[in-house]
C-alpha cells in the first residue's frame, strides 16, 4: 500500500523522532541509530563546535534544511558561517552538510540527498563511512576520497583529519 502525500504544512507541524526528511509530500525515514553512526557524529560535531571560533562557523545537528519547495533534508551534521542568516528551519544553502553513513544507506539514497545539496547551492558535502574509515568531499566539480586523511573546505578554510574521527 502505498502512503498518502503529506502537505509541507502537515510536515512541518509534526515532530519525529528522530527527525524525518521530506520528499515531495512522503515522509522518509532516515538511517540512524547504531553505535558507530553516532559515535562518529559526535566526535564531528565536538572537533568543529571546539573549533568555531577558529573557523567563524555554527555547528548544528540534524536541522532541517528546504532544499526545495517541496523538499526538507536533515543532515547529520550542519555548517554554517556566522555570516549566513538562517532561520529555525535552514532555507539558504549552509557552507557544509555532512553526512556519516549507516549500515543501511544505499548509494541511490545518498546520490539524490547529494544533488539535493548541490542544487541547493551548498558549496561542500562531505561523505563519512565510519565502517571503511574513509571520507569524501562533494563540490559541483564531482566526489573525491580524502585520500590526504583531512576532510577540507575553503572559504572559510575547514579541516578535519580523519584520524581524530577514528582513534
Amino acid at each position: 500500500m502505498e502512503t498518502p502525500l503529506l502537505s509541507v504544512a502537515e510536515y512541518l507541524s509534526t515532530s519525529y523522532h528522530p527527525d524525518r526528511e521530506y520528499i515531495d509530500g512522503r515522509v522518509i525515514e532516515r538511517n540512524l541509530g547504531e553505535r558507530t553512526h553516532s559515535a562518529t557524529q559526535g566526535d564531528v560535531i565536538v572537533y568543529l563546535a571546539t573549533r568555531s571560533d577558529e573557523f567563524g562557523i555554527e555547528v548544528f545537528p540534524g536541522v532541517r534544511i528546504q532544499v526545495s519547495p517541496t523538499r526538507f533534508r536533515v543532515p547529520d551534521v550542519t555548517v554554517v558561517t556566522l555570516s549566513q542568516e538562517q532561520g529555525q528551519i535552514f532555507t539558504n544553502p549552509p557552507h557544509l552538510c555532512i553526512e556519516i553513513l549507516s549500515r543501511d544507506d544505499t548509494m541511490q539514497y545518498m546520490q539524490q540527498k547529494i544533488d539535493d545539496y548541490l542544487t541547493f547551492g551548498v558549496p561542500y558535502v562531505w561523505i563519512i563511512n565510519p565502517r571503511n574509515q574513509k571520507g569524501y568531499v562533494v563540490t559541483t566539480d564531482g566526489m573525491f576520497e580524502a585520500k590526504s586523511g583531512v576532510l577540507e573546505t575553503k572559504n572559510p578554510a575547514i579541516s578535519v583529519p580523519l584520524a581524530i574521527l577514528f582513534e
